[in-house]
């Protein structure tokens, strides 16, 4: 590519493409760097009404936020890309779900941490796009991001048409559903630009009324306190008393929202090995997990976006779980175990878990 052509971008866009495809990606589309002013506004509102709980550095860096060549200078474009998580039909998840007794771990965390497998999906694209611009004069400058920097990625993502917002605030596509992980690569080559696509969610509302805790507090609003994977993962503190009966066996993160949308039964599997799940965690009970002291648990949980909730917040969320359980002595005693914990936060979810068992023992 000598000369920096619409036909010779246009072409290197649909190399991206394929090669992107063979990398375990389930499609890609460019977008523009400008972020929507009707964007910034509803994000600055949403911050605004605090419905972003803890979660203080969603408020922080909004220039950057809205201002994507502020972030890796000289971007010009941005590859969007979707790469599919799910190693077990979308049936799997629903009926592990149905099962109190098992310890329900979000479908995007049981293999290996995601920031690690995108990343490197998106470096060995970029090193594909070197390779093309080897014969020309183009220097490809290019910094990749995943969930880790201010970064709109729905919004961007979005615009572009590599799907549209859904009710539940995540992207869907009519042919893939909404299981995937997004990432970007900022770009400095001047890639044609896609369009925004229609949304087709329709009269739809199942995400909201299948929400356990009712965090969506109107379509495309989610008040992330009341927010299960909220509460379960970014929640560093107690989870409150009112809510806690709400999160019946869902120890990290929550998929409801996705599990009973329409647009995922079209959802595909994963071609990624790294996202087969590791160490039973799709599987496994509430006390066998709840019995792994925090050596077991930095162990078992090495190279998983898990192990970064700490031991505390694992025990605590599994507290819960099992206070929400079919209630046996066997159980109370499990609980028991941990007393004295060394954490007050810990041991008054300990102790709250045991008194919801004994009342229903007593009562039923």
């Amino acid at each position: 590519m000598g000369i920096v052509d619409s036909a010779s971008l246009q072409n290197l866009k649909e190399e991206i493409r394929k090669k992107a495809k063979s990398l375990g990606c389930l499609d890609i589309t460019i977008a523009a760097t400008i972020i929507s002013e009707e964007a910034k506004e509803k994000y600055q509102q949403w911050l605004n009404e605090k419905l972003h709980g803890s979660m203080d550095y969603l408020a922080k860096n909004t220039e950057l936020r809205f201002n994507p060549t502020l972030i890796h200078e000289n971007t010009v474009t941005i590859i969007c890309v979707k790469i599919p998580y799910l190693t077990n039909p979308i049936n799997f998840h629903k009926e592990r779900l149905k099962n109190e007794e098992v310890a329900y771990v979000s479908s995007y965390t049981l293999g290996r941490d995601y920031h690690k497998v995108v990343k490197q999906t998106l470096n060995n694209l970029a090193a594909f796009i070197n390779e093309q611009l080897e014969n020309s004069d183009i220097q490809h400058n290019y910094r990749a991001f995943t969930d880790s920097a201010p970064v709109m990625e729905v919004q961007l993502s979005s615009q572009s048409g590599l799907g549209w917002r859904g009710k539940n605030t995540l992207l869907i596509t009519k042919n893939q559903g909404s299981m995937f992980f997004l990432g970007e690569l900022f770009t400095n080559l001047p890639l044609p630009v896609d369009k925004e696509i229609s949304n087709h969610c329709g009269s739809c509302s199942k995400c909201i009324d299948i929400c356990p805790t009712k965090a969506f507090i109107a379509p495309y609003k989610l008040d992330a306190r009341r927010c299960i994977s909220y509460l379960t993962i970014e929640n560093k503190g107690a989870i409150p008393p009112e809510l806690r009966k709400l999160i019946g066996n869902r120890i990290y993160g929550c998929d409801d929202c996705q599990l009973f949308c329409p647009w995922n039964k079209f959802s595909q599997q994963s071609p990624i090995k790294d996202f087969n799940t590791r160490n039973h965690l799709d599987s496994s009970s509430l006390l066998e997990l709840f019995n792994w002291d925090e050596e077991e648990f930095l162990k078992k949980t090495e190279g998983s976006a898990i192990r970064r909730i700490g031991y505390n917040s694992w025990i605590r969320n599994l507290a819960v779980g099992i206070g929400n359980s079919e209630p046996s002595l066997e159980k109370i005693k499990v609980l028991q175990s941990k007393l004295p914990y060394p954490d007050e936060m810990v041991t008054e979810h300990i102790t709250w878990a045991i008194s919801e068992l004994t009342n229903r023992l007593t009562t039923d």
